[in-house]
């Protein structure tokens, strides 16, 4: 997985399509360590993703708020994908990031309910 190119297709999203892509992914987080392998480092998978989902969904409403001391694209990519001394949540952050690549459809025209 390219870094450089998976932070360029985010940064060219839209706030709600980034929005939306990072609450997918929450889902596929979740999904990932619900059903990964026994391998005896269940509770660390389960610790890891309760924290990335945390920091997800901070983010989420930082993107959603239009924060100014939000974390850049390429920083959030970056704490994505980035290697991991444990390779079993590398490989978990990886099935799920991929899932969302491949099936994540941008929306050209977002409608927000509350603009004024």
């Amino acid at each position: 997985m390219n870094i450089q190119s998976e932070i360029d297709f985010f940064s060219e999203l839209g706030l709600v399509d980034k929005a939306r892509f990072l609450t997918r992914l929450m889902g596929e987080v979740s999904e990932e360590v619900k059903v990964g392998g026994s391998d005896g480092q269940d509770l660390s998978r389960y610790r890891f993703a309760v924290e990335i989902n945390q920091r997800l969904s901070r983010l989420v409403y930082q993107i959603l708020s239009e924060d100014l001391a939000r974390p850049q694209d390429d920083v959030i990519i970056r704490m994505l994908l980035s290697a991991r001394a444990d390779k079993g949540t590398e490989r978990l952050m990886h099935k799920a990031y991929s899932r969302v690549v491949t099936n994540f459809e941008s929306h050209d025209t977002t409608v927000l309910l509350n603009a004024t």
